[in-house]
């Protein structure tokens, strides 16, 4: 994107991107966690699709989340999997590791051994089930920084926990020196703008179909259950928009909307479609643990389409 200019003037040439605090990059991927066929924990899967994940551009991973079934894995293999997965990139790419769970001791807990297993921050959702009033919220996650040297990234997803991080609370948070990001689910779009308006926490996207519409004003980047599939298609978007061509990135964007829409809104948790996808594309994927199930064929036949008709 360029400024009109007079006749006979040098025109400039693209606006420079604004700086965007993005400690943890801004291209993460919220990865699966493999499984074997029968159900346990796949250490060299997690490595191969890892080292194809950063390989494909995702500079940070995010591990144990949602999409990582982080209610379905053990303490151990929490840490397991940020071993391995840090085998498998190095220094190539941030590890956010989720460490949220209901119970405040046991995410200290949490925060602790993903620090001593190599992770480079903690990602932690508000306590769910028990529907804490804001002061608790706060109180919940200031103990949680307090625990570990590793700077914190809040997940915000109301529809899951039952409670919102209030933009009032989300401001108050973001005086805590290791409380630096935050994983957007929340939709509030006006919410979102008022606290990166007036703090320096780094805003990641966390529904595919807000990554560049966050990233316009001023978020650091996504962290994407999409990207398991299609991690160089999503970071395109955000590589036009910083180039200043606001027009293909939009483009872009609208590109993989089929596929967003194929995998976050068919009715099936976005961990259930993207192993589906990485599996019929044989890739490291495995089964979903129960209560989850694997999706049905017909739903694995119509992500595979739509993903042929993307990547065609």
């Amino acid at each position: 994107m360029t400024r009109a200019s007079s006749p006979g003037a040098t025109t400039p040439g693209p606006t420079p991107a604004p700086a965007r605090p993005a400690v943890f990059g801004r291209t993460l991927c919220a990865m699966v966690t493999p499984f074997t066929g029968s159900g346990a924990l796949d250490h060299d899967g997690a490595r191969r699709l890892a080292d194809r994940l950063v390989t494909a551009g995702c500079d940070g991973l995010v591990l144990s989340g949602t999409t990582g079934e982080s209610p379905t894995t053990s303490d151990a293999e929490k840490a397991e999997l940020v071993a391995a997965v840090r085998e498998a990139v190095g220094d190539r790419a941030s590890i956010v590791t989720g460490v949220g769970t209901s119970d405040t001791r046991h995410t200290v807990d949490l925060a602790r051994d993903a620090e001593k297993a190599g992770a480079d921050g903690v990602l932690v959702v508000t306590p769910y089930y028990s529907r804490p009033p804001q002061s608790a919220v706060e109180a919940h996650f200031r103990e949680v920084a307090d625990a570990s040297a590793l700077p914190v990234m809040l997940y915000d997803i109301p529809g899951r926990t039952g409670t919102r991080i209030e933009p009032d609370t989300l401001l108050r948070l973001a005086e805590h020196p290791r409380i630096v990001a935050v994983k957007d689910c929340s939709h509030d779009f006006l919410g979102v703008q008022k606290v990166l308006a007036r703090t320096g926490l780094a805003y990641y996207a966390g529904c595919d179909e807000h990554n560049l519409a966050l990233y316009a004003v001023g978020a650091a980047g996504y962290v994407s259950t999409v990207a398991n599939v299609v991690p160089g298609r999503l970071r395109a978007v955000l590589d036009a928009f910083d180039a200043g061509d606001t027009a293909a990135a939009a483009r872009l964007q609208q590109e993989v909307t089929e596929l967003v829409e194929a995998m976050m809104a068919s009715g099936l948790p976005g961990t259930v479609t993207a192993k589906a996808l990485l599996s019929d594309l044989g890739l490291p994927s495995g089964p979903p643990r129960p209560p989850l199930r694997p999706a049905p064929r017909e739903t694995v036949d119509e992500l595979r389409a739509v993903h042929e008709r993307l990547t065609a």
